[in-house]
């Protein structure tokens, strides 16, 4: 042991009442901790709310709130609308992507095969099983899988158009009570052990029958039959608006609120492809009434105007082609006319596709009630309204040039004119010059013919290779070629100019390369230049191989001599 140790004081052993002791004081030491932290605590949330001025109660409240929002944010409107928006936008987007699914052509086609091979199988089954009441398994599978397929189709198509819409067309209903009648047959016969039957004849004769309900699916072929020609329809029509509400599916839009545009009321086979004229009638007067008129451009078809209780005038315009100036102004009048008869009155204007007459004409009559000043406006809004770009790109307003520029024409005649045709402005064609020739037939002209239309009358018709009634000259260097015409008669008013050749152009609208109209009262300075976008076939890109961009025609002329 060292000296320090030995000098050290020993240390008593603690006994059991001081250790007490002083556990005792740690616990109050200990509790008094406590005391002091809760009393700080409820110190600070009474100044918390201590009210020293109004102003003060206030920011305390707020800043009250903001603890609050930041433990359990309050409950904002306005993010519950937007939260409902999206949800209902997605709901219709998903809406959007299933529709064209089950509403397709292959789908609907494959639904039909399945019917057919539906029918075939059960007679199948009912000439292999005549003595028994037992059904292959492998019957049994295939029959079961073609049910859930009909019945995930049906569920797709209501999910699709909706329940009420879907479910107020008879068939569907008849057709769903089949679709599920049908599956649960099926899982009987899948799950159930019919072995034992066989020992009670009379029941097998009961429940033969039941068999012979699956042929009720016969049915689903006219129902199918229905979807078919919605499909067919819609293929047709492409990527058109269409009017889908209500239990109606028709090509048709409200450009406004009183103009429709819309496709040729078809009757027969037509009715398969496009507007049913039965279906057209309801729909008008179901939603219009006796407040409506309707315009049938159509040169080349008519059908009753009985259809429409007598409410209908006919403007004689070729396809693709434009009417006349003074067409023009006696549908812009009787338009005029009908629509202050009533407020409520409206007009449905249609041709064959309802987009390049019907565009034109209801385009003049958006700048006629002052809706649009500008051509290009109309022209643009009416795209806009005819197109469905949720079903496509595809541009479905006035496309050809020629109906465009008539169009503006009508603007001049409004805006300029005051409702006036201008002066008439009777002209000869002298040339006609077509620049960048080079890949267009033969490349020199000379496959080339040309025929003047004037009054729906062929007036002139020139061939550049045998020169009858022109002389042709090409210019190699300039890449372009001359065409004099020889006894040009005299133009005046609408003036279509229509190009023929005997090599392998392809042929668009009108059945020839390339084509244009003009009215003589809008030639300045005795010349017409016309750029590709303006000719009517070569403005489509898929003749762009053949047209290259500085593709052109020019037409010079000439007045007539005094005497003609």
């Amino acid at each position: 042991m060292s000296v320090v140790e030995y000098l050290k004081p020993e240390s008593k052993p603690e006994d059991t009442d001081s250790r007490k002791k002083k556990e005792h004081v740690v616990d109050i030491e200990a509790s008094k901790e406590e005391l002091t932290t809760k009393t700080d605590a409820e110190n600070k949330r009474k100044s918390f709310f201590k009210i020293k001025s109004s102003s003060s109660f206030r920011a305390s409240i707020s800043a009250w709130h903001n603890f609050q929002n930041k433990v359990r944010p309050s409950f904002d409107v306005k993010s519950s609308v937007n939260i409902r928006a999206s949800i209902g936008t997605w709901h219709e987007n998903l809406k959007g992507r299933i529709r064209p699914c089950v509403m397709s052509f292959p789908y609907r086609i494959f639904g039909v095969s399945l019917i057919f091979v539906d029918v075939a199988l059960l007679i199948v089954i009912l000439v292999t099983t005549s003595k028994s009441i037992r059904i292959p398994f492998a019957y049994r599978v295939v029959s079961l899988l073609i049910a859930l397929f009909f019945l995930f189709d049906v569920l797709l198509r209501i999910f699709a158009e909706g329940f009420r819409n879907y479910f107020s067309i008879k068939l569907n209903i008849l057709d769903a009570f089949i679709v599920v009648g049908t599956l649960m047959i099926d899982i009987v016969y899948i799950y159930v052990n019919t072995g034992g039957v066989k020992q009670i004849p009379r029941l097998a004769i009961l429940l033969r029958p039941l068999r012979i309900i699956i042929l009720i699916r016969i049915f689903r072929l006219a129902v199918q039959k229905k979807q078919l020609e919605k499909v067919t329809r819609r293929m047709v029509s492409e990527n058109k608006r269409r009017f889908q509400k209500d239990g109606f599916d028709l090509d048709l839009t409200y450009v406004t609120a009183r103009i429709i545009a819309m496709s040729f009321p078809s009757s027969g086979k037509q009715s398969f492809y496009r507007n049913p004229i039965g279906e057209v009638v309801r729909f008008l007067d179901t939603k219009h009434g006796n407040h409506y008129k309707v315009y049938n451009l159509c040169s080349e078809k008519d059908y009753d105007p009985k259809y429409f209780h007598y409410r209908v005038e006919r403007i004689f315009i070729d396809d693709h082609n434009v009417p006349s100036l003074n067409e023009i102004l006696k549908f812009t009048a009787s338009v005029r006319d009908w629509m202050q008869l009533d407020k409520q009155n409206i007009i449905v204007v249609h041709c064959k596709g309802g987009k390049g007459r019907t565009g034109t004409m209801v385009c003049i009559w958006l700048i006629a009630s002052n809706q649009f000043t500008s051509a290009q406006d109309s022209l643009k809004y009416f795209a806009e309204r005819r197109t469905d770009k949720g079903s496509g790109s595809k541009y479905q307003g006035v496309e050809t040039p020629s109906q465009s520029r008539y169009v503006g024409y009508f603007e001049v005649i409004k805006n300029k004119y005051k409702w006036n045709l201008p002066a008439k402005n009777p002209l000869k064609i002298k040339t006609i010059k077509i620049f960048s020739i080079q890949g267009v037939g033969k490349g020199n002209g000379s496959d080339l013919e040309i025929e003047i239309i004037l009054r729906k009358q062929v007036v002139f018709h020139c061939e550049c290779q045998s020169s009858i009634n022109c002389k042709l000259f090409h210019d190699v260097d300039a890449n372009s070629v001359i065409i004099g015409l020889e006894g040009c008669p005299v133009l005046c008013g609408d003036v279509k100019v229509k190009f023929l050749s005997s090599s392998e152009l392809p042929k668009l609208y009108d059945d020839c390369p390339f084509f244009f109209w003009f009215n003589t009262a809008f030639v300045e300075n005795k010349r017409l230049y016309l750029p590709r976008s303006q000719l009517d076939n070569p403005h489509k890109a898929k003749t762009w191989k053949i047209y290259q961009e500085d593709f052109a025609v020019e037409l010079l002329f000439k007045e007539p001599e005094p005497n003609c």
